[in-house]
């Protein structure tokens, strides 16, 4: 089945663009494309997309307060924000909102659609520059301690190849094991932390 992704962009040109990229592609359905997040809730709950591709600096509704209200109304829905802001208050903004991928919009196309596949699978896919302003916000020892404790050695290497900003198929490459390994210590790490994503793993054990 085609990855369902739901599209918030107030550029018209890109909106467009990204319509036609989508359009021509079979691994992807492309259930909805609007200027401003105003309406996300009934959005949500209408097209049930699995991936939402979401702008920050919109009219009426930013992208961050969308993506909490969309992660209100269904959890399981992945968010990958597509945005020109690279500082830390907005990185760290849209981690607490729900956010599991953050992308800038000079990022080239394909990589776009890799990232969605890739937050489809469970990874937390972002740029280079903004994986290092995440890890910047993390403290170099864990704050929880003993939420790190719950986890096995080889489960926080994988967390910490996450962290910065990998995605499973990296991890794998990182740590040399497979890919299916990689998902197993992510189940395992959810099941430990009680938590849904990659994003809610990270600020759990390393956030203050």
């Amino acid at each position: 089945m085609p990855i369902r992704v739901l599209l918030y962009e107030d550029n018209v040109a890109l909106r467009d663009s990204l319509r036609i990229l989508f359009s021509g592609l079979d691994q992807f359905d492309l259930v909805g494309a609007f200027g401003d997040c105003r309406n996300v809730e009934d959005e949500v709950l209408r097209l049930d997309p699995d991936v939402i591709l979401m702008d920050i600096d919109m009219p009426i509704r930013n992208g961050i307060e969308g993506a909490y209200l969309a992660k209100q109304i269904n959890p399981s829905v992945e968010v990958l924000i597509l945005t020109v802001f690279d500082d830390n208050e907005k990185v760290f903004q849209a981690v607490c909102a729900g956010a599991s991928g953050y992308l800038l919009k000079k990022t080239p196309p394909v990589k776009i659609l890799e990232a969605i596949e890739d937050i489809y699978n469970g990874g937390a896919p972002m740029t280079a520059s903004i994986a290092r302003k995440v890890l910047e916000l993390f403290p170099r020892q864990p704050a929880l301690k003993t939420e790190l404790d719950k986890l096995t050695p080889r489960e926080q290497d994988v967390l910490r190849s996450l962290a910065a900003g990998n995605s499973y198929k990296m991890v794998a490459e990182d740590l040399g094991i497979s890919i299916e390994t990689v998902r197993t210590h992510i189940k395992r790490i959810y099941e430990k932390l009680h938590v849904h994503s990659v994003a809610e793993a990270i600020a759990k054990a390393y956030l203050k």
